[in-house]
């Protein structure tokens, strides 16, 4: 287009007008990278009136001139051919353009705002191809008094505007703060004279001709370079009428004027621009140079630069310049003048960019994200019903499409990207932070036992700043979604607005509630993390908080509040509350925790305590024992965190108080019962449980149905312990099992065989980074501790207790601790090298190994007679690969205490049954001599008694075979067996 050859008839597109016979024409296509070429032309023999330069005054019609060709072609598609050049006007182009079928300088003369040059005796060749056509309209507006012909009095000095001095190149004393305090937030109309780069423009505020420029606020585009160090420009718009020449020199031009000068083709040298730079500044000028602008100011900066927003329009559409740059990659958002701004048009400037920077448009093209924490999560959307509220941030869902008491049931959902007041940890003495409880006490009211709709959105990976983690211990992740209530609560409409928008389902997005009651802040997300889909509507929520001062927004404290937690008070204590609580019949509770299926952790919100509270007269499997989960995953569902209603009967030796509870008027206890998932245990006296009829019949119905732990329940019917003649009932429990070690006398550790919990804990070992040794004195394990420890044999790493360590701290990595490992029942002395600190996740679930003992049958201990050969028979016949047996649980003893570990833990009495055996092991052990039965007691039950029937004729076989212990004959009963001798009495004679 620049090398165009004069009478060739080339199309364009008027990106500016100059003057009233000036114009700046784009090509309307162009092969090369870059903006499209352009020429500047000025229409051929005419001459419009001069506008103002530095220090001077417009001629008179010069601003209505350039209005009118300004008006009339700007951004519009034109015809135009170059008529003639004046080599002395640095090769200015004069022309003829057509708008259409009409010509522009024929328009321009007809209005009357230009003069037609006469052809004189210098170029006579350099004139209009229309010159006859133009002298004759020329004569017909001044007959009319048309334009500049206009022969009302005063007319033409009317029209000279009284310019402000920054309008003739004076910004000296121009006040920008004093303009921005009486503008600010307003739209002021303005029209863009030149456009400095991407996102700085000059332009003319109307009606007062103040000439500013102006940044646009929130955005900087890639910069033009800088002048040469003379800074010097030669002017290229001549003073003279069109082609009659002057040497005279002519003083400076007004920043406004140089645009003409810059427009044709830049006169001065300047350092290389930025990537982009040049695209940027033409996406600015195709869109608002010489056309009408609103300019909303938004401050000043410290060097009085102004800064603004700038909208403009596009058909009968209005758009931002500064957001329209950043969408299309050619400017970056810019946080110092975007906190100007108002926070709505503050996120969408933010949001762009980031969009911009994962699509690498334009000058994010090479952009390299920042190593970021979290990972998006697609496709996992569900829903269930909320089980609990852990914060004002987190909730665990059941999903309706996994069954009750499977462990992937339950999911635990961290709302994303906001951020609640911290609940604090009572073991580590870490208090509730302000309206903590506030925040997980409305989202309880709101959600608890509720059905919702979830979208996973990302997970993270906690770090040490997000809490406290354990030197080799595994990444742990948090998932993050957005969770949502179908309907609309009363209330909720006045603050969130149900919606169904792209990709959100119909409802109420739980975390707009919590932000808009003033209970949490919004995540202020790095470019590259991942966050909410609906970011904009949470920071529209806080927004509104804010402003409304609620919640941690409000001046106000939280009010304080002192719960008495006799969960962890002396037992006598909880008896002191006894009388309080009996004092009320049925007393209101909220239940915090579900220890186990039959009991609870509740908070008494009437007393402000929490207590341990058991069901009266019933009982389910306890942890470890099947359906143990089942039971409390039945119960979560039910009752965690709802409302209940109590009766306290007693308070055990150990601070759990027993009664009946209520949930919505059904008795907790019978859903139990009912579902097979507990027994009833009524050896006090049934007539002590209230409501006891309804609880007899809800077991009696799952009873009938084998439900549970009663599917392999026959009333009546009994099963062979030792062999075929010999009996036990049905309804003990069984358990398949696996022995993991033996300890002698008879003793030995089990696991679950198949217990999904094994699996899980052998993964989440598998899967851990384990580190070098920890630093001398930087980790004291202590007797009672759970650690990591290296079994000697394998080199594996397991879960450990620390049974015996050094008093003082460790002084080498050699010194020796003893150690005992939870999931399998042996033990063995370690170095401390061989140790490592564990993920409290990891530790927390109870150890996997069951210590049990042989039932009904006493076998000798390692340091006694036939000791060693009992133990070795009982390592043969037990331990083997991955061998299977059915224990038949008969009795449980508690006595040994609470810590799990070295035979200190809860012992089951079994008859141990191998898969394809024909008599327990038990009666083989009686049969080989190496053991001898228990000797009865007076009152024993009638199982017991049938099962010892069953096993003495296995003793009888080895005692009339004379073979291990029975070899010497007959064995007289041992102290264990039978009471001290009784002492004579004595006293004085």
């Amino acid at each position: 287009m620049a090398s165009a050859n004069e009478n060739q008839w080339l199309k364009g597109r008027v990106k500016a007008v100059t003057s009233g016979d000036c114009l700046v024409i784009t090509a309307l296509s162009h092969s090369r990278p870059g903006p499209p070429p352009e020429k500047t032309i000025t229409l051929s023999s005419l001459i419009a009136p001069k506008l103002a330069r530095r220090g001077g005054t417009d001629e008179s019609f010069a601003w209505e001139s350039k209005e009118f060709l300004r008006k009339l072609c700007i951004g519009k598609e034109v015809a135009f051919k170059v008529d003639y050049k004046v080599e002395a006007i640095a090769g200015r182009e004069f022309g003829s353009v057509f708008l259409g079928n009409e010509n522009l300088a024929k328009l321009v003369v007809k209005n009357g705002w230009a003069k037609v040059r006469q052809q004189g005796q210098q170029n006579q060749d350099k004139v209009s191809p229309y010159i006859t056509e133009l002298v004759e309209l020329e004569k017909q507006a001044e007959q009319e008094g048309y334009g500049r012909w206009s022969k009302v009095p005063g007319a033409a000095e009317a029209s000279i505007r009284n310019l402000p001095p920054s309008a003739i190149g004076d910004s000296a004393g121009f006040d920008a703060m004093g303009l921005l305090a009486a503008n600010k937030g307003k739209p002021m109309e303005g029209i863009v004279e030149q456009v400095r780069d991407g996102s700085t423009i000059r332009f003319y505020l109307l009606p007062e001709f103040q000439f500013v420029q102006v940044f646009v606020a929130g955005v900087q585009a890639p910069s033009m370079g800088r002048r040469t160090a003379n800074g010097s420009v030669t002017e290229t718009v001549p003073d003279e009428p069109n082609g009659d020449v002057s040497a005279e020199s002519r003083g400076p031009l007004t920043s406004a004027q140089r645009l003409a000068a810059s427009a044709a083709a830049s006169s001065f040298e300047v350092s290389s621009a930025d990537p982009f730079a040049t695209e940027a500044k033409y996406f600015t000028e195709h869109r608002v140079l010489s056309r009408d602008v609103r300019i909303v100011l938004e401050g000043v900066d410290k060097f009085n630069n102004l800064i603004g927003s700038v909208h403009y329009s596009d058909g009968e559409t209005v758009k931002d310049l500064g957001l329209e740059l950043v969408e299309n990659g050619l400017a970056k958002f810019v946080e110092w003048s975007a906190n100007m701004m108002e926070d709505e048009a503050k996120r969408k400037l933010k949001a762009a960019e980031l969009q911009c920077k994962k699509d690498k448009v334009k000058m994010w093209a090479n952009y390299v994200p920042p190593a970021t924490n979290s990972k998006a999560i697609h496709d996992q959307n569900f829903t269930g019903k909320v089980v609990e509220v852990v914060s004002g941030d987190c909730v665990i869902v059941a999903n309706d499409a996994v069954p009750i008491g499977n462990p992937a049931a339950e999911r635990r959902v961290c709302l994303s990207s906001i951020r609640s007041p911290k609940m604090g940890n009572p073991r580590r003495e870490e208090k509730p932070a302000p309206y903590a409880r506030e925040a997980r006490e409305f989202l309880r009211q709101r959600l608890v036992g509720k059905q919702v709709i979830v979208q996973m959105e990302y997970s993270r990976k906690v770090t040490q700043g997000d809490g406290p983690t354990t030197s080799g211990a595994a990444d742990r992740f948090m998932d993050f979604g957005s969770v949502f209530l179908p309907s609309a609560a009363k209330g909720d409409s006045d603050e969130v607005a149900a919606s169904s928008a792209d990709g959100q389902p119909a409802g109420v997005n739980v975390a707009e509630l919590v932000l808009s009651r003033g209970f949490g802040n919004v995540v202020r997300h790095r470019d590259f993390e991942e966050r909410s889909n609906h970011y904009d509507a949470l920071l529209a929520a806080e927004a509104r908080a804010l402003s409304g001062k609620k919640g941690i927004h409000s001046a106000k404290e939280s009010p304080a509040m002192h719960i008495t937690d006799l969960t962890v008070a002396a037992a006598k204590k909880a008896k002191d509350f006894l009388p309080s609580l009996q004092r009320i019949r049925r007393i209101p509770a909220v239940v915090e925790y579900v220890l186990s299926g039959h009991r609870f952790k509740l908070f008494i919100p009437k007393l402000t305590c929490s207590i341990a509270f058991s069901f009266s007269g019933v009982r389910c499997p306890g942890r470890g024992e099947p359906f143990s989960d089942e039971a409390i995953s039945v119960m979560r569902r039910r009752i965690m965190q709802r409302d209940v209603e109590i009766e306290v009967e007693t308070v055990d030796r150990t601070g759990t108080f027993l009664g009946s509870m209520w949930e919505s008027r059904t008795n907790v206890a019978t859903v139990l019962l009912e579902a097979g998932l507990a027994k009833m245990q009524t050896s006090f006296g049934a007539d002590r449980i209230v409501e006891a009829n309804l609880l007899e019949q809800a077991e009696r119905s799952a009873k009938n149905q084998k439900l549970k732990i009663w599917e392999n329940y026959v009333e009546g019917e009994e099963v062979s312990n030792g062999n075929t003649n010999t009996v036990e009932t049905r309804q003990k429990e069984t358990l398949k099992v696996v022995v993991t070690e033996v300890l002698g006398g008879g003793r030995f550790y089990v696991q679950s065989a198949g217990d999904q919990k094994i699996a899980s804990i052998q993964n989440q070992l598998a899967s851990l980074s384990i580190k070098d040794a920890p630093i001398i004195g930087s980790f004291n394990p202590k007797r009672g501790d759970i650690v990591l420890a290296q079994f000697s044999l394998d080199n594996s790493w397991n879960r450990a207790m620390i049974v015996s360590a050094p008093r003082a701290a460790v002084q080498s990595a050699d010194e020796k601790l003893e150690v005992f490992y939870i999931d399998y029942g042996n033990q063995e002395t370690v170095p401390y090298s061989a140790i490592r600190p564990i993920d409290a996740s990891v530790s927390a679930a109870p150890g996997l190994a069951q210590l049990c003992r042989l039932a009904y049958i006493k076998v000798p201990s390692l340091e006694e007679d036939f000791g060693p050969e009992a133990g070795e028979y009982l390592h043969t016949v037990t331990l083997g690969s991955g061998k299977e047996f059915k224990a038949v649980i008969e009795e449980r003893d508690t006595s040994g205490g609470k810590v799990k570990g070295q035979g200190t833990g809860t012992e089951f009495a079994v008859t141990l049954i191998a898969v394809d055996d024909e008599i327990s092991v038990n009666a083989a052990m009686l049969q080989e001599g190496i053991a001898r039965m228990e000797k009865r007691k007076r009152w024993e039950p009638k199982d017991k008694l049938a099962a010892l029937d069953a096993l003495e004729k296995f003793q009888e076989e080895a005692r009339k075979s004379r073979i291990g212990i029975w070899q010497y004959g007959d064995i007289e009963s041992d102290e264990e067996d039978t009471g001290p001798a009784r002492k004579p009495a004595g006293g004085r004679r």
